[in-house]
């Protein structure tokens, strides 16, 4: 399909303990720690053997930690490598050892944790680099909650993740959105000050993830309260960044009623394993109700405007979700003039709903309205949903996007573009790697066997590509996807009985926790 293809870097986007009897040069300034190489047996890990500090002059040093991993005294329930079992049917790649996937997430963490995580200007707090920005802006939202998770599900293998998360929690806790103290401002600075007080859906919801994965990592052996602070950081979600409407997930927190994007989303803001989490963690129904107005607003815009290769756009306008609204999807133009197939005769279900892809330069480019930067997560994120709960919707959103990459591509990872329009066909001058739009491909594909061959080829085309080659989109996105592609995602589960209440709704739980 591309004859000639070039790397390219995309531009875009402890338990500390309180040593009371201790001098207090020997509390840790949580600094950015680095794994050393691992040990010849394939599955030990070192700890860490120095740490980056800020000199007084503001540069990067190196040194010994007054205070080790060995500070935080838990080890972690759940340490790397897990191997929990997906849903029946599911597939992983098969040609090479389980062994040789957990060494490779291994060698990979190294180098991200290393290249990715920098100290904060606030002793005792660290933040995920967002390289690639031309301005002077260093971290986002989104990078914190890919960095929060990651290290939760790599504690274990890194014998100081409790610490560095731990760090990383204060970041974010030290630049609260305006909107609550319990959601993150969604940029800042070199100066570590927020440039708004906006936030960002996507990161907030990791964050909160990130903390339930905390919480059944260590436990009580913090003194960090993670699950009150996930519950309440659950709850900000809910009343800020849900519509309460439709109950469709919302691109921020700033939208009311009144804003003239209030039913509009951003596609790649829809987490449904995440929002189960969050279920099970509060006991409230009402996300159960995201998870499938959301799930029946992205299989509308597939039949509507993908029928081939099943693809959502960026951003979409408009969306409706209700009994008797009437918005009968017929072949023809929507009102922003883009095409409606249309595809077959209208269901009782999908006349009561209505969405739209946004126009050109919606918010972000003129490909708003196309699979781009954005959505190229869809896959990776429905498709983790499905390995975690076999929910049939999202089985069917995947099983006409796997059939169409698989085709499009001729079986050749290669071959895949870094953006689409709806109808399946490559974006203009799109033709290089992005591995933010091979790895969730790759993802998807672990839903059914028929994708075996594809999903063993994306594998060996994923870890052959450098750290150095991609920025922190790219390389967050590789890392989260190895964990999951070699078997290793898992999870939160409150203990039994002891479900979290809502704040706010004044509702008693409505099941037990599995």
């Amino acid at each position: 399909m591309h004859s000639v293809k070039q790397s390219v870097r995309r531009s875009v986007k402890q338990f500390v303990v309180l040593l009371i009897a201790l001098p207090l040069s020997f509390i840790s300034r949580c600094l950015a720690q680095q794994t050393d190489t691992l040990p010849n047996s394939p599955a030990a890990a070192r700890g860490p053997e120095g740490k980056i500090a800020r000199s007084p002059d503001n540069s990067t040093v190196s040194h010994t930690s007054a205070i080790t991993a060995a500070a935080y005294l838990s080890s972690p329930y759940r340490a790397f490598p897990q191997h929990p079992n997906y849903t029946a049917g599911t597939i992983l790649p098969n040609h090479i050892s389980q062994e040789e996937m957990d060494d490779s997430v291994r060698s990979f963490y190294r180098q991200w944790k290393k290249h990715y995580i920098k100290p904060g200007c606030r002793q005792g707090e660290s933040y995920v680099w967002f390289e690639g920005t031309r301005g002077t802006n260093i971290c986002v939202s989104e990078g914190q909650g890919y960095g929060m998770v990651i290290v939760a599900l790599m504690a274990g293998f890194d014998s100081s993740a409790q610490e560095t998360y731990d760090c990383l929690y204060r970041f974010y806790k030290s630049h609260p959105a305006m909107s609550s103290s319990h959601l993150m401002a969604w940029m800042q600075n070199k100066d570590c000050l927020s440039i708004d007080g906006g936030t960002a859906t996507d990161g907030d919801m990791d964050i909160a993830y990130s903390m339930l994965l905390a919480d059944a990592q260590w436990g009580h052996h913090s003194n960090i309260p993670y699950r009150e602070e996930a519950l309440a950081m659950i709850d900000a979600i809910r009343q800020r960044e849900i519509n309460p409407v439709t109950h469709v997930v919302m691109e921020d927190d700033n939208e009311s009623p009144r804003s003239k994007d209030f039913y509009d989303t951003r596609s790649s803001d829809f987490m449904p394993d995440h929002l189960r989490a969050f279920r099970e963690a509060t006991g409230d129904p009402t996300w159960d109700t995201v998870i499938n107005n959301n799930y029946r607003i992205f299989h509308y815009l597939q039949n509507t405007y993908s029928p081939e290769a099943g693809l959502i756009p960026d951003f979409i306008k408009h969306t409706r979700v209700g009994v008797g609204r009437g918005f009968n999807a017929v072949p023809g133009s929507d009102s922003l003039g883009q095409q409606v197939h249309g595809d077959g005769p209208v269901s009782d279900d999908d006349a009561n709903l209505y969405a739209e892809p946004a126009q050109a330069n919606y918010l972000e480019s003129k490909y708003d309205g196309q699979y781009n930067f954005n959505a190229c997560r869809v896959p990776w994120r429905v498709s983790t949903d499905y390995l975690i709960s076999g929910d049939p919707q999202a089985a069917a959103f995947l099983t006409r996007i796997n059939s169409w990459i698989r085709g499009t591509t001729k079986g050749n990872p290669d071959n895949i573009s870094a953006g689409y329009n709806l109808s399946g066909e490559d974006l203009p001058h799109r033709y290089f790697e992005a591995l933010c739009f091979i790895c969730p491909f790759a993802v998807a594909a672990m839903s059914s066997s028929d994708n075996q061959d594809w999903l063993n080829k994306c594998w060996d085309y994923i870890i052959r590509f450098k750290l150095k080659d991609f920025d922190y989109y790219d390389n967050s996105i590789k890392m989260q996807s190895l964990i999951i592609l070699s078997g290793n995602y898992w999870t939160p589960r409150p203990p039994a009985g002891d479900i979290l209440t809502s704040t706010n709704t004044g509702q008693a739980p409505a099941q037990q926790a599995k």
